[in-house]
């Protein structure tokens, strides 16, 4: 075809392939971001958003090639550029309240895999058509920028490399710059507007659609007032601190008696910090065992190591019933650090390490006579901290008689479910283990050590506790615990499949909190549950 205008100039073809591939992996990162708070960052829902978007290019793909053979006209993939743009410039505005829509559709009407089916139906709601028109870019310009058949491999080739190029732009750009020092509404809006640019110039050089321009500019305005928001969770007006982090989503609640850390604006609760310094009736004080194991040597005396430090509610702990204990942490997020000194009363002498914790054990010599894994991303624990080759390590960081505790989060009742498998890689590792179930709750603690006496030396020291509360809580532990024996379940570095069982677990703790208003529904339909909720 012959060229006119601004295409006459191959730079400017390059230049749209160079941004629709920015885009579309910008997108991408938003999406993780977007979904993340509600649904987890799992690899499995990394894989949903991959998938889909990658269904959405492969339809982009074919329609383009049709519609450039078919009718080559320039006007047609600029304005194509203009609504994906004015599409995702929208995602900040809806994208949140579309997701909850189809998450309480869904949670009436799917038995199991909830998050799966809720995650992959947001992204197709949401993701599917932007991104469908993005993938229509590269076979048009293939088409525009061709002379003849002696230069095509040349000329495609290059589409390819802006391609290529523009996609690792808009993969650092969103993760590293972006997304930390605005958010990702704003980065939605940033990407948006650059398409909307790209398109502006061409119509406005070849003098045609300045009243499509126009319209576009003002729903783009629009957009930026509706959509600049940094709340997912924006049904709560009374958050202390609501943001993200290159790893999480964060939120900072109170009430009058604790602070609450949470990575998910739907369920979970990460941390907890009572404000009278006591202490929390979660598992933290279950928690609270394991410097009491450790035959030979005083609490006071000994070195504790966290792995997953959190906000620090288990060093605050330690270092408040057993005065002159040592504790370090490990945690690999630096803004949780943050928050953890500013709202949850983390001492500044607490040294903090930000590293994964796996990786910080390979890089240290040190031992330690308790080390607590408490190491979660969003929903699930991270694959490298849940096998053999992990525990071996911790292990061998352990002081002799020294004791692991690790926190297992949503303990099922099923064969083969998740904490099966870790208390089964566990006892693999250790020669001896003891589990108790946090009362009130899905949490379980996990106890471990090679000294087979561990429960006896804690009953023993439990009578030399002179706070008469922690004497209660670890006589409660004590009686509660039981001997584990390992299983068949054990995960290894090539075999960890955490994310799918987690997400087993989670499916039944929704349809046991949602039980009641599936009934509701059954007898009152929508309107009832409504009214309850109202």
């Amino acid at each position: 075809m012959e060229r006119t205008g601004i295409l006459k100039h191959k730079i400017f073809l390059y230049l749209t392939e160079f941004f629709a591939g920015m885009s579309v992996m910008a997108v991408e990162l938003g999406a993780s971001r977007l979904l993340a708070p509600y649904f987890s960052s799992s690899q499995i829902v990394w894989t949903i958003i991959i998938g889909t978007i990658m269904i959405a290019m492969a339809l982009g793909n074919i329609y383009g090639g049709k519609s450039a053979d078919r009718r080559p006209d320039p006007d047609r993939l600029y304005g194509r550029i203009l609504i994906a743009a004015l599409w995702i410039a929208l995602i900040p505005v809806a994208g949140k309240y579309i997701i909850l829509g189809i998450s309480a559709l869904l949670i009436f009407t799917v038995e199991s895999h909830f998050l799966i089916i809720a995650a992959f139906a947001a992204c197709m709601v949401i993701f599917v058509f932007p991104l469908f028109l993005l993938g229509t870019v590269t076979p048009s310009l293939a088409k525009y920028s061709t002379d003849s058949l002696d230069d095509n491999g040349k000329t495609v080739g290059t589409l390819g490399a802006f391609n290529t190029i523009g996609s690792i732009i808009g993969t650092f750009v969103p993760t590293f710059v972006t997304i930390p020092a605005v958010g990702t509404s704003v980065t939605f809006l940033i990407f948006a507007a650059i398409l909307i640019a790209l398109a502006a110039v061409y119509f406005v050089n070849v003098r045609r659609g300045m009243k499509k321009l126009a319209a576009s500019a003002l729903v783009f305005a629009l957009c930026c007032g509706l959509g600049y928001s940094d709340s997912f969770a924006f049904w709560q007006s009374d958050l202390t601190y609501e943001g993200e982090s290159v790893y999480n989503y964060l939120q900072v609640s109170e009430t009058d008696d604790r602070v609450i850390l949470s990575t998910n604006a739907l369920f979970g609760v990460q941390s907890v910090y009572m404000k009278d310094g006591g202490l929390t009736g979660m598992y933290y004080d279950y928690a609270m065992a394991a410097p009491l194991m450790v035959s030979g040597k005083k609490a006071e005396d000994m070195d504790v190591l966290i792995l997953g430090m959190g906000t620090g509610t288990y060093a605050v702990q330690c270092r408040t019933y057993f005065d002159g204990i040592s504790v370090e942490g490990v945690e690999i997020d630096e803004k949780i650090t943050n928050l953890a000194r500013t709202y949850f009363s983390l001492p500044q002498e607490v040294r903090v390490t930000t590293y994964d914790g796996r990786a910080f054990l390979n890089a240290s010599d040190q031992k330690y006579d308790v080390i607590m894994v408490d190491a979660y991303q969003d929903i699930t624990i991270p694959f490298q901290m849940s096998s053999v080759e992990f525990f071996t390590l911790v292990k061998e960081h352990l002081n002799e008689n020294g004791v692991m505790v690790v926190n297992m989060n949503m303990r099922g009742d099923e064969e083969g479910n998740i904490n099966q498998y870790l208390a089964d890689t566990i006892a693999s590792v250790f020669d001896t283990a003891y589990t108790v179930d946090v009362s009130g709750s899905t949490n379980r603690e996990l106890f471990a050590s090679d000294n087979g006496e561990i429960l006896d030396v804690l009953k023993t020291n439990i009578g030399e506790l002179e706070d008469e509360g922690l004497r209660n809580m670890m006589t409660a532990a004590a009686d509660r615990s039981s001997a584990y024996t390992a299983g068949g379940y054990v995960m290894t570095d090539d075999k960890a499949p955490v994310e799918l069982l987690g997400m087993q677990v989670i499916d039944q703790l929704i349809q046991d909190e949602v039980a009641d208003y599936k009934e509701l529904y059954d007898r009152e339909g929508m309107q009832g549950v409504i009214r309850t909720l109202l």
